[in-house]
């Protein structure tokens, strides 16, 4: 724990600036996204809509990952993270506090898509500079960092309790539109351009956008003939429909099927995220030891029991839920920290942009369809989203243990 301290007063450069100014938009951010489905349902938007929402979403996030790359090679990571972290959130957050029906959230799902630009500057900004050694410690940082600005959804507890539901999520879009607002001014102030991204501009700098975008052919092949890079297209794809799944329908399940009070959501990312922060401290390091992949598997078979302890759930038991939130926590404390690590280590870092674009162009593409499937089985019955979610890690777990299996054959031969 002491060294992890340590590391974290010694670090300097672009991960620094970045650490300190994400809390600027992980905070707003955890206290409105509990509520965000309960929000559009007070609104009149049905499951349907909301799925369909969605998929919209998804897809203008396929178009935006295609200029990802592009726009951050050509501008920079400093000047495309700064204004695009502007426009797909402060202005989403804007429409959202002044929402009053479907058009609303659907202008604000359309301009909000285009953060998957600012995700592969994000990435590229700290990752580019950055020695591959110390890369896991920061990631560490980074989830301590996330998990540590969930307890700020108390507070959103508190005015959701106080006040109903469309008045407090009205006041908190706005004060997430103020504290972004800072976030980019720091950024402003403190984030420098990686070498990697000047000599990106430099390569870039005569050539067209869709001279660039036509350079994708050369990247696709590349990530097609990168073994790592194809486990990717494997891994995130499922990783991205349950989060979503889980992110957007566990709060119409829990209020309207389990008989819950709309202020008690913001306590189960709590629960979350404390036992999470006592996994990072306290047994985080004495897994390195063990095989990633098998980590990674044990923390699926555990989302697979969180969510048979979720779909078992007796209407208004908070114990049973509890347990769930629980055995959930767990399960992402040992896959998520370890799937970042796969991703990092697996694409070239000098073609990360465009490569980290491409495959979010790829898992948007496979993506897009089960916003709205989501929200169409939600609509039958808002335990199937969470059968879906079911599959879906099984799904991962035979893969994670065909692969280790293909991993001993290669090495016994």
């Amino acid at each position: 724990m002491l060294d992890m301290i340590r590391f974290l007063r010694n670090l300097k450069g672009n991960p620094k600036t970045i650490l300190v100014a994400d809390p600027l938009w992980t905070a707003p951010f955890n206290m409105f996204s509990p509520f965000v489905a309960l929000y559009m349902f007070s609104l009149g938007l049905g499951d349907v809509q909301i799925g369909l929402l969605l998929s919209i979403g998804l897809f203008c996030q396929f178009i935006m990952s295609l200029l990802g790359g592009v726009l951050t090679d050509k501008y920079g990571r400093r000047k495309t993270l700064i204004i695009v972290d502007f426009i797909s959130w402060n202005i989403p957050v804007l429409l959202w506090a002044l929402a009053q029906d479907f058009r609303w959230f659907l202008a604000a799902t359309i301009i909000n898509s285009a953060f998957q630009i600012g995700v592969v500057a994000f990435e590229c900004s700290w990752l580019d500079d950055t020695e591959e050694e110390v890369r896991p410690k920061i990631i560490y940082w980074f989830h301590i960092f996330w998990l540590s600005m969930v307890f700020f959804a108390l507070i959103s507890a508190f005015l959701v309790e106080r006040f109903d539901i469309v008045t407090a999520m009205r006041a908190i879009y706005l004060f997430a539109f103020v504290v972004m607002g800072i976030r980019i001014i720091i950024l402003c102030v403190w984030l420098k351009e990686t070498k990697i991204g000047l000599e990106r501009m430099e390569a870039t700098k005569d050539k067209s956008i869709w001279q660039l975008l036509s350079g994708y052919k050369e990247v696709f092949l590349q990530i097609i003939r990168s073994r790592p890079m194809r486990r990717l297209l494997v891994l995130l794809p499922v990783v991205s429909v349950f989060q979503m799944v889980t992110g957007t329908f566990f709060a119409l399940y829990a209020t309207q099927d389990l008989g819950l009070g709309d202020y008690v959501l913001a306590y189960f990312p709590v629960v979350r995220a404390g036992i999470s922060l006592l996994f990072f401290f306290f047994i985080q390091n004495h897994l390195d030891r063990f095989k990633v992949h098998y980590l990674m598997g044990l923390g699926l078979a555990l989302y697979v029991a969180a969510h048979l302890l979720l779909l078992a759930a007796p209407p208004q038991n908070l114990a049973w839920l509890g347990a769930y939130a629980l055995m959930d926590a767990f399960a992402a404390s040992l896959f998520l920290p370890r799937m970042d690590g796969v991703i990092f280590s697996s694409i070239d870092p000098i073609e990360r942009a465009r490569c980290r674009s491409l495959i979010n162009v790829i898992v948007l593409a496979i993506t897009s369809p089960f916003g709205y499937l989501a929200g169409f089985l939600s609509d039958m019955d808002r335990r199937l989203p969470f059968v879906l979610n079911i599959l879906l890690f099984i799904v991962l777990i035979i893969f994670l243990l065909r692969k280790q299996k293909e991993k001993h054959e290669v090495e016994a031969v």
